[in-house]
């Protein structure tokens, strides 16, 4: 199998930047993670209708322009109860509904949560509200890649009716997890790491590079 020592990060998020270089360099593996942004290359238009789909077009846009391996991931909150909302739209869950759309502009996250608990209210009396997390990461070698390395990861825990901590982002307040007694957003971000759905699917992902010697 090619080995690489640059990969394209097809966003320009700081956090997930650090946390993909963190993985490589804990892992001993010689990869400089570069966003997108540095290199000039746009968001891709994610059209897809699955978590997989919109990672891997993220992933083989930002190979494409930059001639360079890239890693996409796609991530969100999947309700049963809903059929699965929001889902690939969980950034902007409340965005095109017009009871929230003003609210979603001048706070995204909150809004998407007051959305959340409003289209679940009529579900309260069957509990617990199950949540599950979802993330998963797409690495291509190159933009036409016709075996991808797709890791997923799925943290599953209960909606809970009001906003508990005060770490995290987006559902994390309303993320309960009863093993631990704590939401999401009370955990501290190394315990968050070391459990999440991005965390399981980070791992996922390191086993299969060494599993291919992808490194």
């Amino acid at each position: 199998m090619q080995t690489f020592d640059k990969i394209v990060l097809a966003s320009n998020n700081q956090g997930k930047l650090a946390e993909f270089q963190h993985l490589f360099d804990n892992a001993n593996l010689n990869i400089q993670v570069i966003p997108q942004g540095q290199l000039n290359i746009d968001d891709a238009v994610e059209d897809g209708l699955s978590f997989i789909e919109n990672a891997l077009i993220k992933a083989r846009h930002a190979s494409k322009i930059s001639g360079l391996p890239a890693i996409a991931d796609d991530s969100g909150l999947c309700v049963p109860i809903l059929g699965g909302q929001p889902g690939i739209y969980s950034a902007r869950f409340a965005k095109d509904d017009p009871i929230f759309a003003k609210q979603f502009l001048q706070n995204k996250d909150k809004t998407n949560n007051k959305k959340l608990l409003h289209d679940l209210l009529k579900y309260r009396l069957q509990q617990p509200i199950i949540g599950q997390f979802v993330c998963v990461l797409a690495l291509v070698r190159h933009a036409d890649d016709p075996l991808p390395i797709i890791a997923q990861g799925i943290w599953q825990g209960e909606i809970l009716p009001n906003e508990i901590g005060e770490n995290g982002f987006g559902y994390d307040p309303l993320f309960w997890l009863p093993d631990l007694q704590k939401s999401s957003a009370q955990l501290t971000k190394i315990e968050k790491n070391k459990i999440s759905h991005r965390g399981q699917a980070m791992s996922q992902l390191l086993q299969q590079l060494f599993a291919q010697k992808i490194f």
